[in-house]
């Protein structure tokens, strides 16, 4: 039953995260395509989450915590060069 729901939980992010890339490339607005970018990297972090727990391997999401954290790293970016216009450190 536990396998199942986490596989049935990969499918649903998969499907999610198609979504949200297909938002990328169509995106009306350069936010738009910023949030669904970001919402793509959250989808894979949480699909590499739960095939680490499907597999009992630690190392995976150790990757998934440097891919959240890279995600972050990049919307504070996004965000400094969308208010400034600059993304100056």
């Amino acid at each position: 039953m536990f396998e199942n729901t986490i596989l049935l939980l990969m499918v649903l992010y998969g499907v999610a995260g198609v979504i949200y890339f297909i938002r990328v490339l169509l995106g009306p607005t350069v936010l738009d395509s910023i949030l669904a970018g970001d919402c793509v990297s959250l989808d894979v972090a949480l699909i590499a989450l739960l095939i680490a727990v499907y597999y009992e391997n630690n190392l995976l999401a150790g990757g998934a915590f440097f891919l959240v954290l890279w995600a972050f790293v990049l919307d504070i970016f996004a965000s400094k060069y969308l208010v400034k216009g600059e993304v100056g450190v």
